[in-house]
């Protein structure tokens, strides 16, 4: 019989730094993220955390004792109007530790995160090249909120980025 590995999710600690920059470095690929990005990672391997961006606002998902991956959650604006919406602004998991359930778990565990903080609504944006999480995000509920058309231009296509969101309550 096997047994599939527990994943623990837990909230950022600063000693987290250096796993997290190494995720982001290995996980992003044109297809989920901007090469941009991508090349800008790679130039800042240990920062990870920043004052816009500290251990608060991210939960860590351990798989086998490791941290495999991570979820940014923030308020979309600074705006009071807008409080009661939270934003994920950042999922990575490890490219070993996929398809193991850990963006699943962290999603999961971004709703209680969110709900603590007042939130009604979980958003978040996805390019539409990145079917896979799309499918993710309509298991755990996400709906489709709308698409800005031709938003980003990759590796000479231009790509839809694709809002949805999920009701908390």
């Amino acid at each position: 019989m096997s047994y599939a590995p527990t994943i623990l999710v837990r909230s950022a600690r600063e000693s987290d730094q250096a796993v997290l920059a190494e995720i982001d470095a290995a996980a992003w690929t044109p297809q989920s993220g901007f090469p941009s990005v991508i090349q800008s990672a790679g130039h800042s391997a240990a920062t990870f955390f920043t004052p816009a961006d500290p251990p608060g606002v991210h939960l860590v998902a351990e798989l086998q004792d490791a941290v495999a991956g991570y979820v940014r959650l923030k308020p979309p604006t600074h705006l009071p109007e807008n409080a009661h919406v939270t934003h994920v602004s950042g999922l990575a998991v490890h490219p070993a530790a996929r398809r193991r359930g850990v963006a699943a778990a962290l999603m999961t565990a971004a709703e209680p995160f969110a709900r603590a903080r007042g939130a009604r609504k979980l958003t978040l944006r996805v390019l539409s090249t990145n079917q896979p999480a799309m499918r993710l995000y309509e298991r755990l509920g996400f709906e489709r909120e709308g698409a800005l058309s031709d938003e980003f231009l990759i590796d000479g296509r231009y790509v839809d980025d694709v809002l949805m969101a999920k009701r908390l309550g």
